[in-house]
């Protein structure tokens, strides 16, 4: 049954929109955690595949934004869970019910709110009818927590459907390993069945493992080399309030040596020069301090007229300066409507590119909150 729903997603694929993008999340680190492993999460939010369920894949219907999927450890025993973009940042359903300000106690209560509505199949209630344990709650209300940067690039229809039907025909069993089926790991396996051999492993800079910042670091190395993928990168800020704010996203080496650096030198000059090497040459990523912000309010006003297929062929922004692997933008501009009051204009095109084939819908602002 599944084979034959997967060939039917593959034939199907030809009637999908043409234009559709994959967005890799690096979530920065935060709490007691963060500390300790500076390194964030890293998940796939996919414009044009939406969430049957949590655990199964289907084309997204018109006026639906996309699912994120991604890989944790301890729930339900399962491999990746997607989530409906809005509910994974804000733990609500509808762009219009998104809080402006947080605090603990609301976020806990919209994510076991949601819960109860949609992730009984994978985080059900205790058998006192209490909330239960585990790391469900990472998957709704991210943005709450942590602020979150965006590295997309343009994928094709039959793309998004070989990926629903690799998803939806595999074993959704959990595979997780912090070393070496991580978070990461999800999200580089996952791009390269896109885009073959786009992201490796650092074994220099990150010792073989797989950081969620060189995932990012590798995906704007092979848009540097390979314009065509349409590469552009936005945020989600950390939404305003009482919890503690997130810290900022480190790889292997870099966090050593931003941690460490002096008792190591102590310690060992000489090891402590071969990892200050090790990162200027290979690990050094810089996060976009300018990309405009992902405002999904915006969306509210306008998702009951606006369907994905129309939001495609719409003129959409080009990007803020982008990252290179080695600091340098490669093209700035997003459209004057979608800047905040008194914010100045912006060049709209991205070289050798009309503004009316670039993307994602317009759902790019600058920021009205930090």
């Amino acid at each position: 049954m599944l084979c034959a729903a997967s060939a039917a997603l593959l034939l199907a694929g030809r009637a999908l929109p043409a234009r559709a993008e994959v967005s890799l999340l690096l979530e920065q680190p935060y709490g007691g955690l963060g500390v300790v492993n500076p390194t964030g999460h890293a998940a796939l939010y996919f414009d044009h595949i939406c969430a049957a369920t949590p655990i199964e894949l289907r084309p997204c219907r018109p006026g639906e934004l996309g699912a994120v999927i991604s890989r944790y450890d301890g729930i339900d025993h399962r491999d990746w869970v997607a989530i409906p973009l809005v509910a994974y940042l804000y733990a609500v359903e509808s762009p219009a019910d998104i809080p402006t300000t947080m605090n603990r106690a609301e976020e806990v209560r919209l994510r076991d709110q949601y819960r109860r509505r949609e992730l009984e199949s994978v985080a059900p209630d205790l058998p006192d009818g209490g909330t239960p344990g585990g790391n469900w709650y990472e998957l709704v209300g991210s943005a709450y927590d942590r602020a979150i940067y965006g590295f997309s690039v343009a994928t094709t229809a039959e793309q998004d459907a070989s990926l629903m039907a690799m998803f939806n025909d595999r074993r959704n069993v959990e595979r997780y390993n912090g070393a070496f089926r991580n978070c990461a790991d999800f999200a580089r396996t996952t791009i390269n069945h896109i885009y073959p051999h786009a992201i490796r492993r650092n074994f220099i800079a990150d010792f073989g493992l797989t950081t969620p910042k060189q995932v990012a670091r590798g995906l704007s190395h092979y848009a540097h080399k390979h314009p065509g993928v349409d590469f552009h990168v936005f945020r989600v800020p950390q939404v305003p309030g009482s919890i503690w704010r997130s810290y900022g996203i480190q790889g292997v080496t870099e966090s050593l040596i931003k941690r460490y650096g002096v008792p190591l030198v102590v310690l060992s000059p000489v090891a402590t020069g071969v990892v200050f090497v090790a990162y200027l040459g290979h690990g050094r990523f810089d996060m976009p301090r300018d990309a405009p912000v992902l405002d999904l309010r915006q969306r509210a006003l306008n998702v009951d007229t606006t369907t994905t297929a129309e939001a495609a062929t719409q003129a959409a922004p080009a990007m803020l300066p982008l990252p290179t692997p080695d600091g340098i933008a490669m093209r700035s501009g997003p459209p004057s409507d979608l800047f905040a009051p008194g914010a100045p204009a912006a060049a709209l095109e991205a070289p050798g590119q009309p503004a009316s084939e670039q993307s994602p819908p317009a759902l790019l602002a600058y920021p009205t909150y930090e």
